[in-house]
């Protein structure tokens, strides 16, 4: 008895025997492979794209010759003649096993392809998007047989899909009738699950095929900042990305000040959920314009934020979180629609996906930084702080994960600093200061080149020089303590007692000037001692919510930090450590994640498999409670300290040696003010 054909498919190895005449894509879907398909087999979407190989392959004890596979059919060739196909690729919709063969599947035909996604890690994530696009052919209207369109589309999803029943809201059914009849009973839906074993909701569709793609928004709602990343829900690429000041600064700039404002004003969260969300829809509006397309494509969005935000984006009052025991309405994950979010840039049926909060002062942002950097994975003991005007902070390995919240305020972001700003061209990022001369170089966003190099003037014109970002203000204070500008302390120093007549006065302490753009109609930038206790709060902030972590889990040393933030990428380890930012380690130790939040939320968007993942996790994370733990105020303390009071930084002292130097705040000679006898 001749027995059927043998096929292996690759990189997968899944492996099974399929009688002749049995397509490929059948085949896969027999054995599990995973080998996509949006036109169910039809032959117009490409998407179903194989490799089959042919010779002989030990390791999988098949021959496979050339016949194993029928010949080219008039689909193929029609497609190849309009389309074009890379050399020896198959649609497996159309191609037949006829014997023995081994069949690659190149990632791009893969349902759940690997998507890189970020550089520092090479980590990748598995495609398994909520949304998914399905071509179907519905059978017409009969008058011998009265059933509804939807009907007639359920029962086609059923017999060319394998779906069992879908839901759709109004709008859908509006448009529903309508794509039908323009697509000759041909149409392609765009179907939403909440999970894996959910009912389907229908969200979109288009008359025959749709091949301009569909798109998935994922959001960090910040404090200080909004960032967005509008991402292809086909092959998990970011198309672009865009940032804006979130419009509630104007209510406060720290969190705590936003629930005083819902406190005391009548109608103050209502007011402040507006803003929000008219902000988003405007977002939502510029990053479509910049990718050029159409804003009905975007079809999911995920989001993440601290809890304050999280309930002013839902409506929800959070006058709640301002006092002990900080409850939160709900820390689960959401499913909603857009419109139940008043998102008007965003299609009705749309669908909005929140990550869960650990905890009140612990929210969805930690969850998506759990997500982002996996620390219950870690083999060694690592601390991850997301940088920001609320730092997240993360501990664990293996054994256990720890996580508090830090109120550091935004002063590492450019708000309340003197000469801060936002990161734009122009802004200051970075600062060097020669510990001799007592002159600073600088480097502006937007120029490569340092400000002693030649042609910066000439790199720099358009935009000058118009004040400094978060990096830049950590750089220039960390520098102005190694030059012996800044005492431990945190005083400045005056020109007679730094040598430096940059040191100016002003008032009854002393700045110094990074520049001077005044002669040319500039800014004058300087470092003030405003500006240094504003670093002073919030670098001590986040010491101590780490040294908390650190006490609950018994141990004086971490074996390695990771900075994220939207900033993380761009804050020098080094500086960091001599602010006394973070706990001393060896500065190889010392990565960046970036905006890991955001990347956290772009997995989520990504795949379903991720929202479960970090759902269950976060049940698994101990939540620590700074504003109740009277130790975190004497880590406070101990950390306004430029780096620490009393900590030791023996890492730090292998690279950088600094000055005991100590200024009096009052005593222009800078020694101490003798007491009076009497």
């Amino acid at each position: 008895m001749t027995q059927d054909p043998l096929v292996v498919f690759t990189p997968s190895g899944k492996r099974g025997r399929v009688p002749a005449g049995t397509p490929v894509l059948a085949a896969a879907r027999q054995l599990g492979v995973d080998l996509d398909s949006v036109c169910g087999g039809r032959g117009i979407c490409s998407k179903c794209q194989v490799a089959p190989a042919f010779g002989d392959f030990a390791k999988h004890g098949i021959h496979s010759e050339p016949g194993a596979l029928s010949e080219w059919n008039k689909v193929e060739a029609r497609y190849h003649e309009k389309r074009g196909l890379a050399e020896g690729r198959r649609l497996g919709c159309q191609a037949q096993i006829m014997g023995d063969v081994v069949i690659d599947v190149p990632a791009g035909s893969q349902v759940h392809r690997q998507v890189v996604r970020k550089d520092a890690t090479a980590r990748a994530i598995a495609m398994d998007p909520a949304t998914r696009l399905h071509f179907v052919e519905v059978g017409a209207p009969d008058m011998h047989e009265p059933t509804g369109d939807l009907e007639r589309l359920e029962r086609a999803l059923k017999a060319q899909w394998g779906i069992a029943g879908i839901r759709a809201a109004l709008p859908l059914l509006a448009q529903l009738q309508p794509a039908l009849r323009k697509g000759d009973w041909r149409v392609t839906v765009a179907l939403h699950r909440r999970a894996a074993d959910a009912v389907p909701e229908l969200v979109a569709i288009w008359p025959g095929l749709h091949e301009d793609g569909i798109f998935g928004l994922a959001i960090d709602l910040g404090s200080t900042t909004i960032a967005a990343h509008l991402t292809d829900l086909d092959t998990g690429a970011v198309v672009a990305s865009a940032g804006i000041m979130n419009p509630q600064i104007r209510f406060g700039e720290d969190l705590m000040s936003r629930v005083s404002y819902a406190m005391m004003t009548p109608g103050g969260a209502l007011e402040m959920t507006r803003s929000v969300r008219e902000a988003l829809s405007t977002l939502i509006s510029e990053i479509a314009h910049e990718a050029k397309i159409d804003p009905a494509l975007i079809l999911e969005a995920t989001f993440v934020c601290n809890p304050v935000m999280h309930h002013l984006l839902l409506g929800i009052d959070p006058v709640e979180l301002g006092q002990a025991p900080f409850a939160l309405a709900t820390s689960s994950a959401l499913d909603l629609g857009a419109d139940e979010l008043g998102l008007t840039s965003l299609p009705a049926c749309a669908q909005v996906y929140l990550l869960p909060c650990i905890a009140g002062h612990v929210g969805a942002d930690a969850a998506a930084v759990a997500l982002s950097e996996q620390p219950g994975q870690s083999e060694d003991l690592v601390l991850v702080v997301d940088v920001g005007t609320n730092a997240e902070i993360l501990l664990g390995d293996r054994e256990r994960v720890l996580a508090c919240s830090s109120p550091t305020g935004p002063a590492f972001e450019g708000a309340q600093i003197s000469s801060g700003q936002r990161a734009a061209p122009g802004a200051i990022e970075a600062v060097r200061i020669d510990p001799g001369t007592k002159e600073p170089r600088l480097r502006v966003i937007g120029c490569p080149l340092w400000s002693d190099e030649p042609g910066f003037a000439e790199a720099t014109a358009a935009s000058g020089i118009t004040g400094i970002c978060g990096s830049g203000i950590i750089e220039a204070v960390a520098e102005m303590r190694i030059a012996g500008l800044l005492d431990a302390g945190g005083l400045i120093g005056s020109a007679e007692q730094t040598g430096s007549a940059r040191s100016i006065p002003e008032g009854r302490t002393h700045a110094y000037v990074l520049h001077d753009g005044r002669a040319d109609g500039g800014p004058l930038v300087t470092v003030t001692q405003g500006d240094i206790r504003a670093i002073q709060l919030a670098k001590s902030a986040l010491y101590a919510g780490a040294r908390l972590l650190m006490d609950t889990r018994g141990v004086d040393r971490v074996d390695r930090v990771v900075l994220a933030g939207a900033f993380g990428a761009h804050i020098s380890p080094l500086h960091a450590m001599v602010l006394g930012m973070i706990p001393d380690v060896p500065l190889d130790k010392v990565s960046s994640a970036g905006n890991a939040a955001g990347t956290g939320a772009r997995i989520a968007l990504c795949s379903l498999a991720a929202r479960r993942q970090i759902e269950r996790d976060v049940h698994a994370i101990t939540k620590v409670e700074t504003a109740i733990e009277p130790r975190f105020q004497e880590h406070f303390v101990a950390a306004n300290a430029i780096p620490h009071a009393s900590d030791p930084f023996p890492e730090l002292s292998r690279h950088v040696t600094l000055p005991d130097t100590r200024f009096n705040a009052h005593a222009e000679g800078g020694g101490r003010r003798r007491r009076r006898r009497g």
